[in-house]
C-alpha cells in the first residue's frame, strides 16, 4: 500500500471508530432509561447493532461505559440550551425544552451510584461535572426567559435542577406518578410570582 494511500485509510478508520463509538453511547442511553444501568451489556450490544466484543474494545468495563454516557449526555445537554434559545418559539419555551431533556438525562443517571459503589472521588468528580456544566446552560436560558418577562419567581438554576431531580426520584415504578406532568407543573410555576409562606392570605 503507498503512503498516500495509508495516510487517507487511517482518517477514514479514526471516523469509523467515532462512529461507532457514538452509536454505541446513543444506544447505552436508551437501553439505561428504560432498564437501568444494571441492564445486560449484551442488550446495549444489540441496541447499537454491534457485537459484545465490539462493545468491550471501546468501553472494557461496565463503569466504562456508564461514565461515557453519563459525560455524553451532559455534553448534549450544555449544547443544548443555545440551540434551543434560537430555535425555540419563546425563551421560557427552550427553557421547558431543556428541562425535559434533563430529565431524559436524569432516567440514565438513575443507579449509577451503585455501579461506582467503592469509588465515592470518581462519583464525586462526576456529579461536580454535572452541576458545573449544567447549572450554567440553565442559567443562560432563565435569564433569557427573564429578560423577556416570561419567568419572575426567584429561584436558581441550581434550585430548579435540584427540584427536578427529587421529582424524577419519585417516578421509577409507579405507574400512578406522571413525571413529566409534575415537571411542567413545576417549571410553569416559574412565571408567576410565589406567595411568601405563612403569609396571610388576604
Amino acid at each position: 500500500m503507498s503512503t498516500q494511500a495509508s495516510e487517507d485509510t487511517a482518517p477514514r478508520r479514526r471516523r469509523d471508530v467515532a462512529r461507532n463509538e457514538q452509536t454505541i453511547l446513543d444506544a447505552a442511553a436508551t437501553v439505561f432509561t428504560r432498564s437501568g444501568v444494571g441492564a445486560p451489556v449484551r442488550e446495549v450490544a444489540a441496541a447499537a447493532g454491534v457485537g459484545v466484543g465490539t462493545l468491550y474494545r471501546h468501553f472494557p468495563t461496565r463503569s466504562d461505559l456508564v461514565v461515557a454516557v453519563y459525560r455524553h449526555q451532559i455534553q448534549a445537554l450544555a449544547a443544548a440550551g443555545p440551540e434551543l434559545l434560537e430555535s425555540a418559539p419563546t425563551p421560557f419555551a427552550a427553557v421547558l425544552r431543556w428541562v425535559h431533556g434533563f430529565v431524559d438525562f436524569l432516567g440514565t443517571k438513575h443507579g449509577l451510584a451503585r455501579v461506582w459503589e467503592g469509588d465515592a472521588d470518581g462519583f464525586t468528580a462526576l456529579h461536580a461535572l454535572f452541576v458545573d456544566e449544567l447549572v450554567p446552560v440553565l442559567g443562560r436560558l432563565l435569564d433569557a426567559a427573564r429578560a423577556s418577562d416570561e419567568v419572575v419567581a426567584a429561584a436558581s438554576a441550581y434550585e430548579v435542577l435540584r427540584a427536578v431531580g427529587d421529582l424524577v426520584a419519585w417516578s421509577p415504578q409507579d405507574p400512578d406518578y406522571d413525571v413529566r406532568r409534575m415537571v411542567t407543573l413545576l417549571v410553569t410555576g416559574l412565571r408567576q410570582e410565589q406567595p411568601v409562606v405563612g403569609a396571610d392570605p388576604s
